[in-house]
């Protein structure tokens, strides 16, 4: 891996390190809208460029420590600044390697614990990314079949769709309201007709029925 090669990018985990904030606080700012679109889906989890991150810094008690920042950059040492998302080179997820490789995300991470596969060039969040020029590599040297029609459309920008993680993407369906419960009635021998008219009414309305004859 070329010095220099890895732009720098956060998940929920690095960018809550960085403001010194519990994840699910970074989650709740993708929900309500503090963080903006991420910068790359990959895997269906979403990542942020640092310059993206840092624009939320002095804004309220949102405060970014330049020993956290420092910190950050350490664990990525050849890492570089991307300022722009369409200046990021293809980045991939197990999801989209498994496709390159025409297998499945099981078979990437049981190659990836045998080390039977490149060392991730990032892992942000506890997930690996890595370079298509990296796995492109790895696959030539192992002798390993890949998919070009993936390839292409990975450099095209183009992914299969993917459901991102921690946040809805459209407003969950309103249940149906009921009608109120009708009150009890007493119905006699002679009320055939009402009773019955009652009884379906009841049901239609998706209630459930105890009929306790009296004397």
């Amino acid at each position: 891996m070329a010095a220099g090669s890895v732009p720098y990018l956060l998940g929920h985990a690095e960018i809550a390190a960085l403001f010194g904030i519990e994840r699910q606080t970074s989650q709740k700012w993708r929900t309500d809208g503090t963080l903006p679109t991420p910068d790359l889906l990959a895997s269906g989890n979403p990542y942020w460029l640092l310059a993206t991150v840092l624009r939320l810094g002095g804004v309220g008690d949102r405060q970014i420590a330049q020993e956290r920042l420092a910190a950050y950059k350490a664990d990525i040492p050849h890492g570089h600044a991307v300022t722009d998302k369409q200046h990021l080179p293809t980045i991939l997820g197990i999801q989209e390697v498994a496709r390159i490789l025409a297998c499945d995300r099981q078979t990437i991470s049981r190659w990836r614990n045998r080390h039977q596969i490149a060392e991730a060039d990032l892992v942000l969040s506890g997930s690996p990314l890595w370079l298509l020029e990296t796995i492109l590599e790895d696959a030539r040297q192992r002798e390993r079949t890949t998919v070009s029609s993936e390839i292409t459309l990975l450099r095209e920008g183009r992914r299969a769709p993917q459901k991102p993680r921690g946040r809805r993407t459209s407003a969950p369906a309103a249940r149906p309201t009921r009608e109120p419960v009708p009150a009890a009635r007493t119905f006699t021998s002679a009320d055939h007709t009402a009773a019955g008219e009652f009884l379906t009414s009841i049901l239609a309305q998706g209630y459930s029925v105890v009929i306790k004859p009296q004397p």
